[in-house]
């Protein structure tokens, strides 16, 4: 078996396995280098190259940077290795970002040139669901649909069908979830608010959010904060969860919230995109 085909079998694997990495491939080569085109390697987030090879030092420091930001944003980019003289004719200088190409410098003395494409491959995004209402059902078949890993917790007893939902919880105790990018909503609609939204509020994630009126929420707070809930958890809880659309009907109103989530979870997309157009 070749280290190529080791490669992509290991990158299977880690797919399955949703788990994040990012796969650097070398694209093209000009003189002398370590790697040739067409080499891969795998990286973890935390920087170990755990299958391929993509050269030594004169290539890793700026495919490891790059590796971290591709894991950050989720947007690919391809670094361009090259020598000072080279980058000095180009008009560029080491780190500067051009028509969506990194320029880093070769310090070797085999003053190659090197292009590797970085591809973060990331889990599916995370969301978790609390209650068992409508808007909950709704929702979880919606953000299914959209390739979210969707965790729906509710007491079986409130369950009247079964939910669209890759996980299914008996009760809002969540214990150990999908490691990914987590989005949780809190739709139980009268059904267990309070023990819901303390399971929610103490589970990391970059959006929480009720499903229900300003007021009630307001109502919630005090009872949770009086209990030794934080308040500042409490404050990020977006309340009512979703855009403004006007929604009415649980669809609609589900369609919001998953709107609302999209435009955070896209949120470092989009300003990386501004970053690398400027």
């Amino acid at each position: 078996m070749t280290a190529h085909v080791e490669v992509m079998d290991l990158v299977a694997q880690m797919k399955a396995a949703e788990q994040a990495f990012v796969l650097a491939t070398v694209v093209r080569t000009v003189s002398v280098t370590a790697a040739k085109a067409g080499a891969k390697a795998i990286i973890r987030p935390d920087g170990t190259i755990v299958a391929g090879w993509i050269g030594g030092g004169c290539a890793r420091g700026a495919v490891l940077k790059a590796a971290r930001e591709a894991l950050a944003d989720g947007e690919p980019r391809m670094v361009s290795v090259q020598p000072d003289d080279m980058l000095a004719e180009l008009g560029v200088k080491p780190g500067e970002n051009r028509d969506g190409i990194r320029f880093a410098s070769n310090m070797c003395p085999s003053k190659g040139t090197m292009d590797i494409f970085v591809e973060p491959v990331l889990p599916h995004p995370s969301l978790v669901v609390f209650g068992a209402s409508p808007v909950a059902m709704s929702l979880a078949a919606q953000a299914r649909q959209l390739g979210y890993h969707v965790t729906l917790a509710a007491p079986a007893n409130d369950l009247s069908v079964v939910p669209d939902a890759d996980t299914l919880i008996d009760g809002f105790a969540l214990g150990e979830l999908h490691h990914a990018k987590r989005f949780i909503v809190v739709s139980t609609q009268g059904k267990g608010d309070e023990a819901a939204l303390r399971a929610a509020v103490a589970t990391d994630a970059a959006y929480h959010a009720f499903v229900g009126s300003r007021r009630k929420m307001t109502a919630l707070r005090e009872k949770l904060v009086a209990a030794g809930v934080s308040p500042q958890a409490l404050d990020r809880v977006k309340a009512p969860a979703g855009l403004d659309l006007g929604a009415i009907t649980p669809e609609e109103i589900a369609m919001s919230i998953l709107a609302e989530i999209t435009v955070e979870r896209r949120r470092g997309q989009r300003a990386a995109n501004v970053s690398q157009g400027s």
